[in-house]
């Protein structure tokens, strides 16, 4: 079980790192898209929003202060999944299905954040070290 933990610890932090180099390697994409769905100085929320996910799946991968990690991502998917992936107001219904898609995804990924609270610190395998 160890070495499933582990293994899905690298999925998930992987995950979250590549999409948080996309917002810097992306970033005038990304903020245009941002722009188009009312997000205020896109620019800097796509630079704020890559931040969390880095740390985020930094924190997590590596073990250390996983709750900071899970903390940053709580921050990102909350908002972004609100206000990105607002299908109930899109009116094209391709648009509506995509974000639909993102809506749901990304709540599942804010769920499985939620659960590594219940995992007792320090993590095993961690670069602290203990345990």
């Amino acid at each position: 079980m160890e070495i499933a933990f582990l293994i899905g610890r690298i999925l998930f932090g992987l995950f979250h790192i590549l999409f948080g180099l996309n917002h810097f390697t992306k970033l005038s994409a990304m903020a245009a898209y941002a722009g188009s769905k009312g997000v205020p100085f896109p620019v800097l929320a796509v630079l704020l929003t890559g931040f969390l996910l880095l740390i985020g799946g930094l924190f997590i991968l590596l073990g250390i202060y996983p709750r900071i990690g899970i903390l940053a991502l709580v921050i990102f998917y909350i908002p972004v999944t609100l206000i990105m992936h607002n299908f109930w107001a899109a009116t094209d219904p391709m648009a509506k299905t995509m974000d639909m898609i993102s809506f749901f995804k990304n709540m599942i990924i804010l769920g499985s954040s939620l659960m590594f609270l219940m995992i007792p610190e320090p993590w095993k395998f961690s670069i602290t070290g203990k345990k």
